[in-house]
């Protein structure tokens, strides 16, 4: 994802003031670290760039950092793919739906949104008379320059 590219995230350091909930330095780093990101994050990354503004910051305090932006569901934890074995992700939860498209080979993760998305939540509404709150979608794929990159190699016999 790239900044561009980005959909409409709500502030997390606004929302967190006005629930009430109490920003240490530390925390508020964090918040603005996942608010800020291009990328989607894990827990390690997240720690890695918290240690660059803040050496003392431990391990512990990134993972009660998810846990309560998960709980207040200011952000999602998602799998992606396990394009890393069991590692999760973190991005801001928007207000409009997409999915996710992930490279097997280079690990790229692009968002898309189209409103054929919110067309199929209707159909599936309307087909099964299940109210739907959420749906996550994960595409896994090779992206444009991996596709590229491997129309050029030859391929083995039964293998698409």
């Amino acid at each position: 994802m790239t900044k561009a590219s980005a959909l409409h995230r709500p502030h997390l350091v606004k929302r967190l003031a006005a629930e009430g909930i109490r920003l240490t330095a530390q925390r508020k780093m964090l918040v603005e670290i996942i608010q800020d990101s291009s990328d989607h994050l894990d827990a390690a990354s997240l720690l890695r760039l918290a240690k660059k503004r803040d050496s003392h910051i431990h391990r512990a305090t990134v993972y009660r950092t998810l846990d309560l932006l998960k709980r207040l569901s200011l952000i999602d934890e998602l799998d992606l793919m396990h394009l890393e074995g069991e590692k999760h992700f973190y991005e801001v939860r928007t207000k409009s739906e997409h999915f996710h498209l992930a490279c097997f080979r280079c690990g790229k993760i692009v968002e898309h949104k189209t409103p054929t998305f919110e067309l199929l939540k209707k159909e599936i509404s309307k087909q099964t008379g299940f109210r739907i709150n959420v749906i996550r979608l994960e595409v896994g794929g090779e992206c444009r320059n991996c596709g590229a990159q491997s129309s050029n190699l030859p391929r083995k016999v039964g293998v698409p």
